[in-house]
Order: C-alpha cells, then structure tokens, then sequence
C-alpha cells in the first residue's frame, strides 16, 4: 500500500515543486511543451500579478516515495462571482499521474476548500481565470500545443469524468494551413472584400505603436470588454490586470501582426497574432538563463506558426465582415515572415458567426478544449488533506 500526502503549498519550496509536477507527469511525452519557468513563477507571485487583488486561491501537492505525483489549486475569483451572482469556484493547473485514486484526493482537497469558502459548484480547468490556459484537451493530441494553450494527455478526460464532472462548455482551435495563402480564389475573394469594406464604412487600418504601449493597450482593453461582454465565460478586465498580460506578451509583439481598425479615430476592432515560440520553449526546457535566453533569441525567428490569440470587433460594426478583413491581412503580413500556418484561438462554440467564417476560409477545426462542470459535495474529512492518506 503506497501512502498518498496531499500538501497544502504553504512555502516557497513546495510552490517550486508545485510548478516542477509537469516535468514528471510529462517525461516521455513528446508534445509537450514545458513552461517559461520565469514567467510561470511571475504569473503565480501574489504581489506582482494583479488577479489576486480580487481573488482567493490555494494550491497542494499530491506525494509519495517523497516524490511529487500530482497537483491542483483551487480559486475563488470574486470578480466573476459578482459578475454573474454565482457562487462558483474553480479548478487549475491541475496534474496527476494515471492514477484515480491520486486524482480523486486532489479534487477533494481543491472541493473541500471551496465548499469552506461557501461555493457551491465548481468549474474547470482554468488556471486563475478564462484569460489565461483554460480548458481540458479533449480532442487533438497528435500535435503540441502552441502558445498558452493547454495540453494533457487523454487519460485526464476519465479522471474528471469519475469525479462526476460534466461539460459546460468547448472552446474551438482552428487551423489554417499555408496552402490557403496559395488559393488564388480564397485570396482574391478577401482582397475584394478588404477594399470594399475600407470604402463602404470608411474604415482605416494601422498597425500597433511601439511608441504609444500603454496607450494602445488601454484602447484594446476597452475594445476587449466591449466585444466580449456577450461572450461565454466573459469578466471584465480591470486596467492594471490587463496591463500585467500585456507586458507578458510584449517580447513577441510583431507590430504589423497587431492590427487595429479605426472609423474616425476610434478604434472599432482589432487583431492580435503572436509567434508560436512554444517551437523553442521545447529546446530550452523552460530555463531562460544561463544559455536558454541565446537559444531563445536564435529561434524565436525560426518559428513556423502564429497564434492569432484576439480578434474583436465593437457591436455595431459586426457582422459586416471585418473579421475577413484581418484574416486577410494577417495573412499577407505571416506570409511576408515565412510563417506557414496560423492557429484561430479560443473560440467560443456559441460563436456561430466567427465559426462560419473560418470554415468559408476553409480552416480546419483541430482541437477541442473542454471546460467541465460540478456540485461541490459536502466537505470530507478535512484533517485528512492536510496531513495524509493511505490508499
């Protein structure tokens, strides 16, 4: 009989193996993608990232042999409580070996936790918030992920599901092939369409000013809450948060891939593709320093895809097309870089207008991230989780 420990973190040695689990889980997986460790570490510190400010969160370790075999944290995010008048609370970085006894005690030490704080149903996976990894891979494992997007081998579907987890929601990744770029008919139909739309709505295009950040991000926050006020799952984003993303994001920020629309000055819309430089945190590790950093720098420039990770458009300009108008320009611009495909996510699977127009470009659905639902069930024996299990 193994002993199982499920640890509450509560220093900062066992947050380090806390964010160490995947390492294990993940040895002889070639698709996955190990994390930036700086970044994960700076997403996760309470006083730098500014989520926590309204937020609860606690994470605990699955051990045994002294070896670290699983993972979770459990969140509160109030924000979105008093958004939607729920009392709801989430599960996150979740990890585990193919055990399901493991995987059970985790979720209850992360249910246990949540029912103390008075929630009543629980959502995942999330980590932290939708505006980060979210969501189960449930469909698509023949390829890694690209960029913050999740990835887990397919086992983790049947540990949710014996913990009475159901889905909520999909959210949708699209492919689009380099071969569309080579579609004269595809091609052409945008380009009559992009000049068409400029002239019909004097609509103007511009690339991202390096010289105005703070500026230009501000104006995609308020561009962001506007069009996703009725998309599934949408809180809004407070400016020092969206700020702290952003930052994050500034080292792969390719201006003419940042693409705003403008109708006398306001901005109407807008487009964001980043590279996929998921392609080199495979060869570094997750280790920026001493030597990944040289790595980094050489093969940021070699990456083959882009993520476009937001498209937007303000409400009384959709469903006049301009979602084409930046695929098409995204297009033209990821060709000029010798990138030769792009990923479309996430998309909400309510977003039947955003959907259609993939599939007139003829891109392809590939992956399928679930986010699961449950009923947090009245608390176990609690003393259990904070000391240890025989199983």
């Amino acid at each position: 009989m193994k002993e199982i420990k499920i640890i509450p973190v509560k220093d900062k040695l066992q947050m380090e193996q806390f964010i160490k689990v995947p390492w294990t889980i993940y040895k002889n997986d070639p698709h996955w993608v190990p994390p930036l460790l700086f970044d994960f570490r700076r997403q996760l510190d309470e006083r730098k990232n500014p989520f926590f400010k309204d937020a609860s969160v606690r994470y605990w370790i699955a051990v045994t042999d002294e070896k670290c075999i699983g993972r979770i944290a459990a969140i509160v995010n109030h924000q979105h409580n008093r958004h939607y008048g729920e009392k709801t609370g989430f599960v996150g970085y979740f990890e585990s070996i193919n055990d399901a006894e493991v995987s059970r005690l985790l979720f209850e030490a992360a249910e246990n936790w949540l029912s103390r704080e008075g929630m009543l149903e629980v959502r995942g996976p999330v980590n932290l918030s939708m505006n980060n990894e979210c969501g189960l891979l449930v469909e698509g494992f023949e390829m890694s992920p690209i960029i913050q997007m999740n990835y887990n081998p397919p086992y983790y579907i049947d540990l949710f599901a014996r913990q009475g987890y159901n889905k909520e929601h999909d959210l949708l990744a699209f492919y689009v092939k380099d071969d569309i770029i080579r579609n004269k008919e595809i091609m052409s139909r945008l380009e009559r369409f992009t000049n068409l739309l400029a002239g019909r709505e004097k609509i103007s295009f511009r690339c991202f000013n390096k010289n105005d950040f703070e500026g230009d991000v501000e104006r995609i926050r308020l561009l962001f809450n506007n069009y996703m006020s009725d998309n599934w799952g949408y809180v809004p984003i407070e400016k020092e948060e969206f700020a702290f993303m952003a930052a994050s994001l500034k080292p792969l920020l390719i201006r003419e891939l940042a693409i705003f629309a403008e109708v006398n000055g306001e901005t109407v819309g807008f487009s964001l593709a980043i590279p996929d430089v998921n392609e080199v945190f495979k060869k570094i590790n997750g280790k920026l320093f001493p030597k990944g950093i040289f790595q980094f720098l050489y093969y940021r420039k070699k990456t083959r895809d882009i993520r476009v990770i937001l498209m937007g458009i303000n409400k009384p300009y959709r469903r006049k097309g301009l979602e084409a108008v930046f695929y098409y320009r995204t297009i033209v611009e990821a060709v000029k870089r010798n990138f030769k495909g792009a990923e479309l996510s996430w998309i909400s699977e309510s977003n039947q207008p955003m959907i259609r127009e993939l599939i007139n470009m003829e891109a392809q659905l590939y992956k399928r991230y679930r986010i699961y639902k449950n009923e947090i069930r009245k608390p176990q024996n609690i003393s259990a989780y904070e000391t240890q299990i025989s199983a």
